[in-house]
């Protein structure tokens, strides 16, 4: 896949709090010098995001780091940590202060990844001095920015919990969680039924070939635990004095745009909206460079560009 070759270039080795991952780090290509670190979300690696960084480098240099159980990277559970959003903070608040101890920095998180942004500098309010932008591409701060019903919302979560225990996620990984499962699972979804008819059969196989890397590439008992802890998230009890620019999808099948909002205007100083046109949450994970840019809408290009 193009993706993996392009990508490979700029990926190296990390070491961090005695867990081994990778990292991502793209110069710019334009003649802005932003040092933008770019944190991705939940069900991701590097190369699932690498059209999005090819977009950004137009406009600074783009670092985006392994999270502890993504992406091939080892979990906190191999180190003896206990796993919540605290322990994600703690460690990019290690790594924005290793990487950029003497540079401003422009934070961006998308989804999830921006949930780990906000708590970092709630607990770590120091570094905001070193912050000249906050962005969300997708994010959310609250468990009620989701579309689901709170019964619904905490039966997904409790169900999560319990899947995320050893013993289950060490069958879900090992006895289930193989090609045929998956491939025959997103085949039963209305959705992979909906991408299968969009696509002709050698994308289709492109798409799955990578869904399978994704879902292997990440720790099991990490995926479930993170989903359970965001399902229930609270993220509206410390402000942030900065500013905050959030990119929303037109067509979110998981947050409700208003809510998302109302929430983040009690967390930052201030806040600033542009909206990407998209009918999905986030674009295809085999989205190019081209199809990536949906993300930076024009508004937020132009906040970018500025010095």
């Amino acid at each position: 896949m193009s993706r993996m070759t392009d990508a490979a270039e700029y990926i190296e080795p990390l070491h961090m709090n005695g867990m081994d991952g990778r990292m991502l780090r793209a110069p710019a290509t334009g003649k802005l010098q932003r040092e933008i670190l770019l944190v991705y979300g939940h069900h991701a690696m590097l190369e699932r995001w690498w059209g999005l960084v090819q977009n950004l480098q137009r406009y600074g240099s783009v670092t985006m780091p392994d999270l502890p159980g993504f992406g091939g990277m080892d979990s906190f559970y191999k180190i003896g940590r206990t796993l919540s959003i605290d322990a994600y903070a703690d460690y990019l608040a290690a790594f924005v202060t290793m990487r950029y101890r003497r540079r401003r920095v422009t934070i961006m998180g998308i989804s999830f990844g921006f949930v780990v942004v906000t708590r970092m500098l709630q607990r770590y309010s120091d570094l905001a001095k070193k912050v000249d932008l906050v962005v969300s591409l997708v994010g959310f701060v609250h468990h009620d920015d989701f579309l689901y019903s709170p019964k619904r919302r905490r039966l997904y979560s409790r169900a999560c919990y319990v899947l995320g225990t050893k013993p289950l996620a060490f069958v879900t990984h090992h006895g289930i969680l193989n090609e045929t499962f998956i491939r025959g699972f997103y085949r039963s979804l209305p959705a992979g039924r909906t991408r299968l008819l969009a696509m002709d059969s050698f994308e289709f196989k492109q798409y799955m070939d990578f869904e399978v890397e994704l879902w292997r590439a990440n720790d099991m008992r990490t995926h479930w635990r993170t989903t359970s802890a965001f399902l229930m998230l609270d993220n509206c009890t410390v402000p942030v004095r900065l500013p905050v620019w959030h990119i929303a999808s037109a067509s979110d099948h998981y947050f409700d745009n208003t809510i998302v909002e109302q929430h983040m205007r009690v967390v930052f100083e201030e806040y600033n909206q542009a909206i990407m046109n998209s009918n999905t949450h986030t674009p295809s994970i085999l989205a190019t460079k081209k199809e990536m840019a949906v993300m930076l809408p024009s508004a937020f290009r132009k906040a970018l560009s500025k010095k």
